[in-house]
């Protein structure tokens, strides 16, 4: 019996990427461990993939005035989000606990934007009309909808990261 390996790369493709939108959407719940290192870490990766994405997007006034709204959107959001933002000391680690509605507004509309290109890629057949993978980015929508979570992660990273240095001890529950 000859086994069909051609099969195994896109069902853990589909389970890298479950696994991603599962991580996503756990970190908007609850306390999450302040880990300064990984969230610059983050930063830095989302802005070297968003500088990769920048040039295609200098094409086209559409793609560019996406990004810019996606940036913005991103921005208020993360702004939003990191006011009410509280931060915990247990055990002597920092803590914070983001503010829910913010991060899952953001990670939902990726994620519908996701399944609809996906879906509209496969379900309906790259002969059907539909976009290819590669041809994506091309989509004013779904160029600014990355942009938001770009926008949004960077700038509410970076505000935890500035806040927690500057929040006092009374200000921190217990």
């Amino acid at each position: 019996m000859k086994i069909d390996f051609s099969q195994i790369w896109p069902v853990l493709t589909a389970a890298l990427v479950i696994f991603v939108i599962y991580r996503r959407f756990r970190r908007n719940f609850g306390r999450q461990r302040l880990l300064p290192v990984r969230m610059q870490a983050r930063i830095v990766l989302l802005l070297i993939v968003s500088g990769l994405l920048l040039p295609s997007a200098l094409h086209s006034l559409g793609l560019l005035s996406a990004l810019l709204a996606g940036v913005a959107s991103g921005v208020a959001l993360a702004l939003w989000g990191a006011a009410r933002t509280r931060f915990l000391t247990i055990d002597q680690q920092r803590y914070y606990v983001p503010h829910t509605y913010a991060g899952v507004a953001v990670s939902l509309l990726l994620l519908g934007r996701l399944i609809y290109r996906l879906w509209q890629a496969y379900g309906m057949g790259v002969a059907g009309g539909a976009d290819t993978p590669a041809t994506m980015l091309r989509s004013p929508l779904t160029l600014g909808l990355f942009f938001v979570l770009m926008g949004y992660y960077v700038c509410y990273y970076s505000l935890v990261l500035r806040k927690s240095k500057r929040v006092s001890s009374e200000e921190v529950s217990a």
